[in-house]
């Protein structure tokens, strides 16, 4: 956090005071922070408070130009690694769903071009309109980070979802964005395909794996804080599309193969931590298949190899996949990789404590042609994803 320039907007609303602790526990750790208040903000707290604990000059008035060598509202969004809005009203949501720029905050938002975290805090009815939540998914898919607010008693005297995240939550948040580990991707463009693929055996029932897709979710996620255009192509979850991420739903293996061949031609880096199912049912029925034998017999054939297609397309494009394994695990994934044309290849096995499938966590040792990489022991998959995007960024750069 030491040296990070921060902008943080104080909005009008009652948490307000949680963000003087915000402020005050960011200067601590070092950071540079600038403090941009909404005329209703003032109400609940002085600017005087945000200055003394920032020691920097509050800027509430777009029209208070105190240097004249500057633009004070393009001054700030370019002075800023991060903005945090915290807390972020329903009508703070609105004007930046809908590009207003009518105050010095969001003149700045308008202007800058750093990540935008927003801690929305407000009744629990005016959390739930479906006009704020419309508004929160604009702002999600133009890669703006939203910490969710948490559920308690509110001010009003409501019961439910719509308390600010707490400032230490924030803060984990802010470190995590401006994680300096990651590479900088700007003008690159990364495809990843993640969860599972379902193959259909008749209108009610079809063949699938346990993937829940959490990994190739937080692969996605941590490349696109790289500042890369990210394409996710999903198997069916119940995940929420990661910021700044344009996500591809398919359902069966043919449909994901041909998403990722038509996404191939512009992309840089290719990421598979998809579970694409291996067989599907040779003969798809237009009826529900009646309960009468004691036993049935169904025909498998093999669905397309996604990997194996893209080793054989990919030219200098760097690939990387997974490999999931119950035993023989380095000798599976180091000949998966030479088949298929792999430049990395993360292998894990799910039957340990701990990793695989519908867990948080996950436990991997990376390969390359000449043998392994990386050994990473159990961490949350968010990490992993760090890490692993990380380590293809030193790749990259040695090439």
């Amino acid at each position: 956090m030491r040296g990070k320039r921060i902008a943080v907007g104080v909005t009008g609303g009652i948490a307000a005071f949680k963000a003087a602790t915000l402020v005050s526990r960011l200067s601590q750790l070092g950071a540079d922070v600038r403090v941009i208040m909404t005329e209703s903000a003032t109400r609940f707290v002085t600017p005087l408070t945000f200055q003394i604990l920032s020691r920097n000059h509050v800027a509430v008035d777009t029209f208070d130009e105190k240097d004249p060598s500057v633009v004070s509202h393009i001054d700030l969004a370019d002075h800023a690694d991060l903005i945090v809005i915290a807390p972020a009203t329903a009508n703070i949501l609105a004007k930046m769903a809908h590009g207003l720029g009518d105050d010095m905050l969001s003149t700045t938002l308008l202007a800058t071009r750093a990540p935008i975290l927003v801690a929305p805090a407000m009744n629990v009815h005016m959390y739930e309109n479906p006009v704020v939540q419309e508004n929160l998914q604009i702002l999600r898919d133009r890669g703006v980070f939203v910490i969710d607010p948490g559920e308690g008693m509110l001010a009003c005297g409501y019961q439910g979802q719509g308390r600010m995240a707490e400032p230490e939550e924030i803060i984990a948040r802010i470190e995590k964005i401006l994680d300096a580990s990651l590479p900088d991707w700007k003008g690159k463009r990364v495809v990843v395909t993640a969860g599972p693929t379902r193959e259909p055996l008749d209108p009610v029932r079809y063949f699938t794996n346990r993937s829940s897709g959490k990994m190739g979710y937080a692969i996605a996620e941590a490349a696109a804080r790289t500042g890369a255009e990210v394409v996710l192509i999903s198997g069916p979850t119940s995940l929420t599309t990661p910021p700044g991420v344009r996500r591809v739903d398919v359902v069966r293996a043919e449909e994901m193969l041909q998403e990722v061949l038509k996404a191939l031609p512009r992309a840089d880096i290719i990421i598979k931590a998809a579970a694409v199912a291996d067989y599907r049912p040779a003969t798809v029925l237009d009826r529900k298949m009646k309960k009468r034998a004691e036993e049935v017999e169904i025909r498998m054939e093999r669905t397309p190899d996604i990997a194996w297609e893209i080793g054989k397309r990919k030219g200098d494009r760097f690939l990387v996949g997974f490999a999931a394994e119950t035993d023989d695990l380095e000798e599976n994934a180091r000949e998966k990789l030479r088949r298929k044309g792999m430049d990395l290849i993360v292998a894990n096995d799910v039957t340990a404590e701990g990793a695989g499938f519908e867990v948080d966590t996950n436990i991997a040792t990376v390969y390359d042609r000449n043998g392994p990489v990386a050994k990473w022991p159990k961490m949350s998959k968010e990490k992993m994803a760090e890490r692993l995007i990380a380590l293809i960024g030193e790749r990259l750069n040695d090439r």
